[in-house]
């Protein structure tokens, strides 16, 4: 009896100094990944030295979040793409033609609101894009990250290209048909290839206005893109943190 009343308080006083000791490390655990995560999210941590994987992913990722969202912003705002001449939509190559006969015909009104509701809808329709880059963002391994970040000066351009190309037509091609009609650029492309076909001995013609906008808009998004993500890459002043800072000075070192 005198051995039981020994063992058990010796075993629970063992207990005790075990659950202790494990609630201590959980606590400095969590210390230590508060600190550390605020030093890389807050940018409280060095500019120097080199990066870890997860900087050079987190680096990579907050770079292209800043970006791709930029991008999407400047071309969604009006004028976005009929202001811009590196983006903006003009008649498609085959319906050039009709653009010339009908401005030679002293129609150049006409043509000139074709133009304005194509790069309308496109406007409209690039909201879309913000949401399937941010998906594409969270997806990127940290094999994509260091590759994007040591690669060409392009290399995130690429990979979204790569990744997003399918999704973003998938989703333009929604929107750009309820912005042509909403803008008008369907009554418009309406009645400038009718004028055209009118004409004495031309050919008809027929393009899908959808089909071409959603591919102009896709590719004035990735234009855009690669302009924001040349300017992280060789604009210090596009380094807007300290994370972005340690990150990108590594890859210069290593260019």
């Amino acid at each position: 009896m005198k051995r039981t009343k020994l063992v058990y308080p010796a075993l629970f006083a063992c207990f005790l100094m075990n659950a202790a000791t494990a609630q201590a490390q959980f606590k400095i655990g969590d210390v230590l990944k508060t600190v550390i995560g605020s030093k890389t999210t807050t940018g409280t941590g060095t500019t120097t030295g080199t990066p870890s994987t997860l900087e050079i992913a987190s680096g990579i990722k907050q770079a292209l979040e800043i970006g791709t969202s930029r991008g999407a912003d400047l071309l969604s705002a009006k004028d976005g793409f009929m202001g811009n001449m590196a983006v903006k939509i003009l008649f498609p190559p085959e319906a050039q033609k009709v653009e010339k006969t009908l401005r030679t015909l002293g129609m150049g009104k006409l043509a000139d609101n074709v133009i304005l509701s194509l790069n309308r809808a496109a406007e409209d329709a690039a909201k879309e894009a913000k949401p399937i880059f941010v998906s594409a963002i969270k997806q990127m391994t940290i094999t994509d990250a260091t590759n994007i970040l040591l690669g060409n000066k392009d290399a995130a351009t690429n990979y979204f290209k790569r990744v997003t190309t399918a999704q973003l037509m998938e989703k333009f091609k929604p929107s750009i048909n309820t912005s042509l009609a909403k803008v008008g650029a369907t009554k418009y492309w309406g009645d400038a290839a009718n004028q055209y076909n009118r004409l004495p001995m031309v050919k008809p013609v027929s393009t899908d206005l959808s089909d071409y906008v959603a591919q102009k808009a896709i590719d004035g998004m990735f234009i855009q893109v690669a302009q924001e993500e040349l300017k992280i890459r060789e604009s210090l002043g596009s380094r807007s943190t300290p994370l972005l800072q340690k990150v990108f000075g590594y890859a210069d070192k290593n260019k």
